[in-house]
């Protein structure tokens, strides 16, 4: 057993999210084949993420606040505290808070064979995409 060590929160950068967003990542890989990515994730009203996939999916539970989740193709759905939602992989999907209010989540997801392929990031989502809801 060891105690590691608190990494300071990230910025998330504006090219992958609309909006301020933090990150504290709470788990990473310590040991040979883990895989397992842990991070808590904190947005501001309005902010979101951009489209993006997971290579092997990609668990959200909403902690506070009310997040909007949409899939490629399908309506917004809104995620209230203690509720998860799952995006498989490969699932084009971005998440944020509602326009009114902060949003905090834990993101969990695993690291591909190639961790630099876990996350493919996409477009941004418009301001006409996040109000479709």
């Amino acid at each position: 057993m060891r105690i590691l060590d608190t990494p300071a929160t990230i910025k998330n950068p504006p090219e992958r999210f609309t909006g301020d967003v933090w990150l504290d990542l709470l788990v990473t890989p310590q040991d040979g084949d883990q895989r397992m990515v842990v991070g808590l994730v904190r947005f501001a009203p309005g902010a979101r993420t951009a489209w993006h996939r997971h290579a092997r999916g990609q668990t959200l539970h909403v902690l506070a606040g009310v997040a909007l989740v949409q899939s490629r193709g399908q309506a917004v759905v809104e995620v209230r505290p203690g509720q998860r939602v799952y995006c498989p992989p490969g699932e084009e999907h971005w998440h944020g808070a509602t326009p009114d209010a902060f949003m905090e989540h834990l993101a969990m997801s695993e690291a591909a064979d190639d961790p630099d392929q876990s996350t493919e990031w996409l477009a941004l989502v418009t301001d006409d995409e996040y109000a479709a809801r």
